[in-house]
């Protein structure tokens, strides 16, 4: 809800022209009314509509300075007239009417012109463009003819004093928390451009071979050709160009040249996915990063957590090496603690410090008689890390599971990990266990994850959960007794209920019980006098923007501020938290820029519509799906399961993108 003077988005029209501020009506959409803590908004323009927050603000200003950030962003494909000429047209006959020099035959042409691009322009930036500029001339009729009858200038046509910031989005990219140009690297694979594919992805996001593979791709349910017929295979056109620049062995391809070292030296606590996406953008800025690991391989848990079938050794080790290309120093086998976390700020060896340290503590599942010292009980980490680190790297005994029950509870990425590694291990029966329905399951991972492990044998049972874990009369893990449930809609609206169903409890017989409900973070190196804030969940607090802890100097990015969560998560932290990092060891300042303000009010704003519908493109067009390796050849070994697209495949696929660009304006 947003108070406004007047707003028009998504046909909902709000006026308050005519009343006293205290009756405004609020709008049913989370405009920016302010646009940082220190900046009100005077107004908002963009795909949808606009909204007006200051009743003084010049609406004549405002739309010309929209109708110009088409052709500072030029990402119209440039395939159609109106595409290509209209914006341009827009916006001179706007600039005229400004400038004092208009007339209501330009007003006319305007709306002719408007017309033409809504309903013939290829790119959906040229149709919607014209949209806001429509409805503001309609709306706010008297102010164009007080510029047009008076052959007067608008009121801040000479002014400086309003800023007016642009922002160019989609769907898919407002989507992915690493806000990749989603439609640009797309467009490379269409146009067999790998280079500029590449470069892309890596504006914000570094590691393209391992997020092309085990993305959950949260910016397919974003992508509008949803609302056609299907949504876009994202997550796999991402490793295309990153895979072809490999395949070949050309030099690495990076996004902006990297900087000369400018005598700034920041820490960086673990080797993960958020370590080595920060280091990567610090060390492009010119800043020396150390990274300690205290692991004896770099890429924390998606090194000895994630499996080879899904994210193969060679392909991550791609990625890391891409990230300390820009200069950065890995240290191994380096825990690091409270007195080393005291010399690196006491004697001024870093000029700041980010904690990434991950969540490695497996939670219990909270069963009667849970003993995680009982032989048979394996916490998923420890699990994964054998597994893992011998498969990997050799530096752990091999697990042999021939003719062993093995029960795994959980519900996410690291379980059906679990799971698929024991069926890779020789297991003789494989359950899995999960409080919530197949529906949960599927949003949680993916469909591919789930249906792979389901034609891999493994066994889910829904609904359930483990009242008590029974051991036989030496101690050993021997059985688990299952409580089943039911959900019960919530009367209020809310998520629906588990509730017992009396009478369905059972026992499985199982050698193994490795409980992968979620983890903790080990934070026991940090300095108590550090009085560092934490989250309810005990993990590292920030104000979820800049990502600085409370102490000043001390940023925190990936599972250890947020809790466990997916790769690209921790990729988009890391990067945010990466630009503030380097503004602040140049000039001491914690702030966002314009980029990443505009970008956090798209994201509360919400960029995809789910209701829109859409039209002007060939429905019906099919989703290619990738090669898999059999399930006859894939359950006893490491071996990628998914080979990816072929080139014709991931042409194919590419053509079906609608390239939604947006373009957003705060006036300020």
């Amino acid at each position: 809800m947003s108070k406004v003077y007047f707003s028009s988005w998504q046909g909902e029209v709000i006026d308050n022209r005519n009343l006293p501020e205290e009756e405004w009506t609020e709008a049913g959409f989370k405009f920016p009314e302010r646009y940082d803590s220190d900046k009100p908004s005077r107004a908002f323009i963009g795909w949808d509509g606009f909204a007006i927050f200051d009743k003084d603000v010049d609406v004549v200003r405002v739309v010309t300075e929209y109708a110009a950030q088409y052709q500072v962003y030029s990402e119209a494909c440039g395939r159609c007239a109106p595409g290509r000429w209209g914006g341009r047209i827009l916006y001179d006959l706007l600039d005229k009417i400004a400038r004092g020099e208009g007339s209501h035959s330009d007003i006319d042409h305007l709306k002719e012109i408007s017309k033409s691009m809504q309903l013939t322009s290829k790119c959906e930036i040229g149709k919607t463009v014209p949209t806001p500029i429509v409805e503001m001339m309609e709306f706010f009729k008297a102010e164009f003819d007080n510029c047009i009858d008076n052959q007067v200038a608008s009121k801040d046509y000479h002014s400086d004093e309003t800023n007016y910031i642009a922002k160019i989005t989609a769907p898919c990219t407002d989507m992915c928390p690493d806000h990749v140009d989603i439609p640009a690297y797309i467009e490379g694979v269409r146009d067999l451009r790998y280079d500029d594919s590449v470069k892309a992805t890596r504006q914000t996001m570094p590691m393209a071979h391992t997020c092309g593979r085990v993305c959950p791709h949260p910016c397919e349910d974003a992508c509008r050709r949803t609302n056609l017929d299907e949504a876009i295979s994202i997550m796999e056109l991402k490793r295309v160009g990153s895979d072809f620049e490999t395949q070949h062995d050309f030099d690495w391809i990076h996004p902006k040249e990297i900087q000369p070292k400018i005598g700034k030296k920041v820490a960086i606590i673990g080797s993960g996915p958020a370590g080595l996406t920060a280091a990567y953008y610090l060390g492009v800025d010119g800043i020396d990063c150390d990274v300690y690991e205290e692991l004896p391989v770099l890429g924390g848990e998606v090194m000895v957590g994630v499996p080879s079938y899904r994210m193969p050794t060679h392909e991550y080790q791609k990625d890391i090496d891409f990230c300390l290309s820009s200069g950065s120093k890995a240290i191994l086998n380096t825990r690091v603690d409270a007195d080393m976390l005291r010399r690196f700020e006491s004697e001024d060896e870093y000029d700041a410090i980010l904690l990434a340290s991950g969540t490695r503590i497996s939670k219990k599942v909270r069963a009667e008689n849970e003993d995680p010292n009982m032989p048979g009980y394996w916490p998923a980490i420890q699990f994964l890390d054998q597994y893992n680190l011998h498969e990997r790297a050799g530096l752990a005994e091999p697990i042999d599971l021939t003719g062993k029950t093995l029960v795994c509870v959980g519900g996410g990425f690291t379980s059906m990990d679990v799971v698929r590694c024991a069926v890779r291990c020789g297991a003789k029966r494989i359950v899995m266990l999960y409080r919530r329905d197949e529906k949960t399951i599927i949003r949680n991972t993916s469909y591919e994850e789930y249906h792979e492990a389901v034609e891999e044998d493994v066994e889910f049972v829904f609904q359930s959960a483990i009242e008590r874990i029974n051991a036989d009369e030496n101690g050993n893990l021997k059985s688990l007794t299952i409580n089943m449930f039911e959900e019960k809609a919530d009367p209020n609206g809310g998520r629906a209920q588990l509730v017992k169903v009396e009478g369905a409890d059972f026992d499985i017989e199982c050698d193994y019980l490795v409980p992968a409900v979620s983890q903790d973070a080990d934070l026991k190196y940090l300095p108590e006098e550090w009085e560092l804030e934490m989250t309810s969940w005990k993990t590292l607090k920030t104000d979820g923007q800049t990502f600085m802890t409370s102490r000043k100097g001390v940023w925190a990015a990936g599972d250890c501020e947020y809790g466990p969560m997916t790769i690209v998560n921790a990729i988009g932290q890391a990067y945010r938290a990466a630009n503030v990092m380097s503004r602040y060891v140049r000039t001491g300042e914690i702030a966002r820029n314009n980029d990443e303000i505009m970008e956090d009010h798209l994201r509360r704003l919400r960029v995809y519509n789910k209701k829109e519908e859409v039209t002007g493109w060939l429905g019906g067009l099919k989703r290619e799906v990738s090669e898999k390796m059999a399930v006859d050849l894939r359950k006893d070994n490491n071996k990628e399961v998914n080979f990816g697209f072929t080139q014709e495949e991931a042409v194919n696929e590419a053509d079906r993108c609608m390239r939604c660009y947006y373009i957003a304006m705060a006036a300020v």
